[in-house]
Parts: structure tokens; sequence; C-alpha cells
């Protein structure tokens, strides 16, 4: 294989997500402005302030159709669930053919992120082994909470020679992840790789946020309301999980296949505010920030002034308007030269993990069919992001748009950032 730089185009899509279980499905669901944000009884009977998440609605006949039931037996990791099944999609979407029984496919990677793996086969485990009876554990426990898990069982169901291995960068796992599956592309290292990120659900991965008191908690009766970002009344992100899956592909092979081009990806960037300046472990270095985003910039060979769209990573906390100030400076745009900007955390609250990768998704989505979809929840604009751009560029309903290029932000716990540029595939 040659070392010189690829084109690299995306050819499959695969979701999991809590308003929706198919790319078509979450399409509309964003186009429409419809959540996947519900009351859930076991958080209130387990005494949490925020009783409500984002989790996909999946039933047992869906999930059977990618599972055997020896597969199933014992499995209780939810992640791993959400990860075959958006990272099966993902691959049949770009008709990648499953490798035949005595050759692994060598030019096709899987890196799939997450932040915490199999927390209620953890709560099973502790209990058994506490209990003196480590033999009922059943020989699945280990991929089940394994960090590379899900990745090494999407490995195993296509037949995945190249690097198979898992990310995790809080809430930019899951953009890092595609930029790493780009960047093995680009430079000639692989020639198709499956990226994405998942995130569990349930009380063991959300309660740590609960305990620090930023999750909304008088939503609790209304749900769907509850994920405010940019608003003014924004009261604190709400728990989500799932999984975004994205097929990468050299343009070569892609067009040699007769694939279908969702998006070209142009570039992208990573970094760290190292704790520095008015960075945390919880909070974000906004010099940073902005030289990420004038790196991913650099790296795609473009002008601030030529990204049309921005999807935020934009939580609903307090930091909504300080991302927003940080892309002002960071692209030397304001008010009506803004571009235009939204976040879809209102629909489907904040995934952690599998946020980036679901939002990618999105985004994606986005590009192809030529709209950026609504905000919903909005009651005013924070005063402080009007100070930075003109109302119009954050719209509330889904607006029919022609543009070309958008780019995509995470940032996350650890003062860790993220971000992609992507370009409208033109024929």
């Amino acid at each position: 294989m040659e070392y010189h730089k690829n084109r690299v185009v995306i050819t499959g899509l695969g979701v999991v997500a809590p308003n929706a279980t198919t790319v078509e499905d979450f399409h509309k669901a964003l186009a429409n402005g419809d959540s996947g944000i519900t009351h859930h009884p076991e958080l209130e009977a387990l005494k949490f302030s925020c009783q409500i998440a984002g989790t996909p609605d999946l039933d047992e006949e869906r999930i059977s159709q990618y599972f055997t039931p020896l597969q199933l037996r014992g499995l209780k990791a939810s992640g791993l669930i959400y990860g075959v099944i958006a990272g099966k999609d993902a691959l049949r979407d770009a008709r990648i053919e499953i490798a035949p029984k005595d050759q692994a496919l060598k030019n096709l990677g899987i890196i799939m992120g997450t932040g915490q793996s199999g927390g209620d086969k953890y709560r099973e485990a502790i209990h058994l082994i506490d209990d003196g009876r480590v033999r009922r554990l059943g020989s699945t426990s280990v991929i089940q909470t394994m960090s590379s898990g899900i990745s090494a069982w999407l490995a195993g169901e296509i037949g995945a020679g190249n690097v198979v291995t898992s990310n995790s960068s809080a809430c930019s796992t899951g953009t890092e992840a595609f930029l790493m599956g780009y960047e093995r592309i680009k430079y000639g290292l692989a020639t198709q790789m499956l990226v994405g990120s998942t995130s569990d659900s349930g009380p063991y991965i959300w309660g740590g946020f609960d305990a620090m008191r930023i999750l909304p908690n008088t939503y609790n009766d209304n749900p769907t309301q509850a994920s405010r970002p940019f608003s003014d009344d924004a009261a604190g992100f709400v728990p989500g999980s799932g999984t975004g899956a994205i097929v990468l592909e050299s343009l070569e092979s892609a067009q040699r296949r007769g694939a279908t081009i969702y998006a070209e990806v142009l570039g992208g960037a990573v970094n760290s505010g190292g704790h520095r300046g008015d960075g945390s472990m919880t909070a974000p270095n906004g010099v940073a920030v902005q030289d990420c985003l004038r790196m991913a910039l650099a790296h795609s060979d473009l002008n601030a002034s030529d990204i049309d769209v921005i999807n935020g990573h934009v939580t609903a906390t307090g930091k909504d308007a300080y991302e927003v100030m940080n892309w002002s400076k960071a692209l030397h745009r304001k008010g009506t030269d803004f571009p235009y900007m939204n976040s879809f955390k209102s629909m489907i609250g904040h995934c952690l993990a599998a946020a980036g990768s679901i939002e990618l998704v999105g985004a994606v989505l986005q590009l192809k069919n030529q709209q950026v979809y609504g905000n919903p929840n909005i009651t005013n604009l924070h005063s402080e992001i009007l100070e930075q751009i003109d109302s119009t560029k954050i719209p509330i309903q889904t607006t029919d748009l022609e543009f070309n290029r958008l780019m995509k932000a995470s940032f996350g716990f650890g003062d860790v950032n993220a971000a992609v540029v992507l370009q409208r595939w033109k024929p």
C-alpha cells in the first residue's frame, strides 16, 4: 500500500439514538424536532434529582435481528448492543461484504470509542464475585466490560483485518474516533474504516453527573422541554445514550465500488487545553478551543469564511454562550456574518461518549438533505449569545439551505477538544 494522501469520503451510516434507531428515522426526527427524552421511573425510585434521560427505544424483536440466541444469553451491556446494531447498519449501508472464513479484510479497520462500558454487567459481576459465585459470570463478561469489546465484536462479524481498537476522550470520543479513522485512510494505512462511539444507558452511568448537580431537576414531569441549548433558561444537560457509526473510505475505493457517497471529509484537529488558563477537568480552556477550530480549518485548507453551518457541542448549560463566543473569535465572524448554528441536544440530550458520533451522523444528514435542523426549546436566546451573533443564525425550525461546508466540534471533560470539517459531495 502506498503512503500518500488520499481523499476521504463517507459511504455508510448507522445510528441508535434516543429519538430514532435507524438513519432514515433519525433524519425525520431531527427535521421535525422530535424528542427522545423521557421520564425514567427507575431514576425516581433511586432518588435521582434528574429523573429524565434520552434512551434508545429497541424492542427484543429488533435486537434479535442482530444477535443470535446464544449471543444474547447473559448480554446486559446496553452500549455494546447499541454499538453492534449501529455498526452493522453502517457496514450494510456501505455495502461492505463479510470476509471469507480463511482471510480477513486487511484494509478495513474499526475504531469504536466508549466512555464507560458494561455498567450493568459490572454490577452483576461484583455481586456474583462477592457472593462466591464467580463461575456464574458467563463467558461474555469480559467482552461486555472491556473498552474495545464493541470494536472486537464488530471485527468478528465483518472480518476486519486492519486496526481494531477503541478510544476514550469523554464527550469528544466520537469526533476523535472519526478523525483517527480519517487520518488512517488519508495517509494510506487503511482503505475503509468503521468509526464511531457508544455510551451505556442507566443510573450507573448517569449517577455521577446527578451528584455533580449539573443536570436539570425541574422538568421531571415535562421531559421533552428539559434540554434547552442556547436558551437563557438552560437548566443543565439531560443525559443520553446510544451509538453513531460511520464508514469512511478512500475516494478511489468508493468510486471503484460505485458506493453511495454522503459527504467528503476535508480535515480536522484535536487538542487539549491542559487545564491551563480557564481550563480544568470540567471546564474548557477557551484559547485551546479556538486553536482547535483554527487548526481544523488550516488542515482543511479553508478560510473561516468558507464555513456555512456549525453543529456545535452546546450542552444546554451555562457554558453555551462561552462556546459561541469561542466560535466567533476563532472564525472572526459575528452578527449576520456568523454561520448557521445548531445543537441536537434539545432532542436527544447529551449522549456523553456517544455524543460526537451520533451528532456527526446528523451533521452528514444535514449536508445530504441540504437542511439545517432546528433548535427546539429556546425561550429566548441567551443575551451573551446575542452579543455575538444574529438570532436568525440559530433557527428554531428546520430550514432548507443550499450549503457546501459544515464544521462539527465536540468538547469534553478533561479539557479535550475535537473538530472536523465536512463538505457536500457533488459527483
